[in-house]
Order: C-alpha cells, then structure tokens, then sequence
C-alpha cells in the first residue's frame, strides 16, 4: 500500500476508474484533492475535447492525476500520448487492449504505467511488457468487462501471486470494507468507479446518482454476451430494450451501434433512461449516499483501518 502511495506521489492507495466520455475535470480534480488519483477517461473523445478536460482539470488541482487510454475503442492512440507529453501527465492507465506498444513511449517521458486485466496471463504479459502498475478487474464491475467473467475475489489473489508489480483490485469496491478485503487479498490498494458517480462534485445528471442510491444488490444486467461483449448496467428501460433485441436476435453492428459512447452520455449526462444508459458495478446495491469525494475517500481509510484492526484482534484473542 506504501509503496503504491509513493510511486504514484499520493495520500490514499485508491484511484478512480477511467469512465469513457462522461469524463470531466471536476470529479478527476476532487479525487486528486482529496488524496486519491483522479482519472480521465479519453473514451472515443476525439483530442482537443480531452485536452480541453486536461486543462480544466490543471486549473482545479495541482496533484498528480491520470489518463486512461482504452486501446481498442480510441483511434486516437498517438495523439492522446502525445497529450500525455505535452502537460506533463505523470501516469497512464492502458485498457482494452494490448499495452505493449505504448508502453516504451510512455517510459521514455518518464510517464508511470497502470495496465488493466482480467485474468493471470494477460497480468504476466503486461508485466512482460513493462507496466510499473496493475489493475486486476472482476466481473462486478461496471461498463466494459472481459469476457472471461472471473470475479475479484478469485482473481486479485491469484494475479498477486503470480507478478512481482503491485496489483490494485477493481470490481465491486464502494468502501472500508472493500479496500480491507482487497488489501487482504494481496492487492496494493484499489481502482473504484461505480461509487464516485454518487458523489457531490460528480456532474452527473441526479436521476443517474439516485438510481445508484435506490439499487438493490440485484439491480444490475449484463449485455452483449451473445456478440462477444460484456458490458454491466443498471437496470432501466433501455437496459430492459436491449435485453430483449439481444434475446431476439443481435447482430454485433446493433449492439455497437445501441452501447455507444452517444448513448452513455444521453443516460449519465441528460438522465434520459429511455434513450440511454448507465453503466453501474455490483457495488450499487452498497450505495446509500451522496457525500463528497472527501468523505468518500475518508471515510473509507478509516473503516478499512478500524476494520482491519477489528479482525487482527479477534484473532488475536
């Protein structure tokens, strides 16, 4: 946990997922603040819309944060590591896709690299390639998830075991008591995304942040598994409309046409679930607040460390 707090220069050993093109300065910055290390998501934003992010996010903190470049859905992999060079950004997540071109780039500017994966090959082969980070991903997590469908309890401890890099666990993570399990499982520290959206710096539309507040352990679905894509979502209408063509029929055209980057930000930025979607983790069922980032990342230090210490003494007894 020290050693992942050093290398990335931050308070907390937690960091915020990278969140496609509902990303924004506000939320990345109020991470940043409160002593985690805030994430842009580049998504499918073409350059300028991601520098302008950058820009903005510069304004409103002067600590470290990143940016995750999702490999295969961005076809602006140059100029967004070009962007990294330009303002100096200190750590770049790699995501959906192979790191291993990138990565001597991005250590060339002396920039740190966090690589997600999803199982314990493409862990070692991350590591093969140079990542200085990773970011082992269950299934519980929300948006875009592998195919493999392992879950975080599994996984975390058998990627640990099997590299000699640190491992932040993502998937189904929302508190104390989640950063303590993950730390118990050999993970360095974690990577939340679900939990951030309900928070007060977040600028997300109120109907997405309420949804989360209200959901049940149960109020998420899985799409595209009939088309090779897995994608987790809260339950609303156009998850249900999308369930039913995909149960029809669906041609892998029509789900990347129906789960685009469009729709994201029709459902998370105007809170219209009838003609978009929320992505949304496991974790939902464990939401029942709106505090600020602050609180947020606070609160669970404290409940981690008193947890931790809650079990170390039961034991001991």
């Amino acid at each position: 946990m020290k050693y992942i707090t050093e290398q990335l220069h931050i308070k907390y050993p937690i960091i915020q997922g990278g969140m496609g093109n509902i990303s924004n300065a506000p939320l990345t910055a109020a991470v940043s603040e409160a002593g985690g290390l805030g994430t842009i998501g580049s998504g499918t934003m073409a350059p300028d819309e991601v520098e302008n992010i950058i820009l903005e996010t510069k304004k409103r903190t002067n600590k470290p944060f990143a940016l995750n470049i999702a490999i295969t859905v961005t076809p602006y992999i140059k100029e967004l590591v070009e962007l990294v060079i330009k303002h100096q950004i200190p750590v770049v997540s790699l995501s959906a896709g192979n790191p291993a071109p990138v990565i001597p780039v991005l250590h060339d500017h002396g920039v740190k690299v966090i690589a997600v994966v999803a199982s314990v090959k493409h862990a070692q082969k991350a590591e093969a390639a140079g990542a200085d980070i990773l970011v082992a991903e269950g299934f519980e997590a929300a948006g875009i998830n592998s195919n493999l469908e392992l879950t975080t309890f599994t996984l975390i401890p058998q990627i640990a075991q099997s590299v000699g890099i640190p491992v932040l666990a993502a998937g189904g993570i929302g508190d104390g008591k989640g950063l303590a399990a993950a730390l118990m499982l050999g993970a360095s520290g974690v990577q939340i995304g679900t939990r951030l959206i309900a928070t007060k710096e977040a600028p997300f539309h109120n109907t997405y942040k309420q949804n989360l507040v209200h959901a049940s352990d149960t109020d998420t679905v899985i799409v595209g598994r009939s088309v090779g894509r897995v994608r987790r979502m809260l339950k609303t209408p156009y998850a249900h409309k999308l369930r039913n063509i995909e149960e029809q029929g669906m041609t892998l055209e029509q789900y990347n046409e129906m789960t685009s980057e469009k729709q994201h930000v029709t459902g998370a930025i105007a809170g219209d679930l009838e003609n978009g979607f929320i992505n949304s983790g496991q974790v939902a069922g464990l939401i029942s607040g709106i505090p600020s980032v602050k609180e947020l990342l606070d609160g669970m230090m404290e409940e981690a460390s008193r947890q931790i210490n809650r079990v170390a003494m039961d034991i001991i007894r």
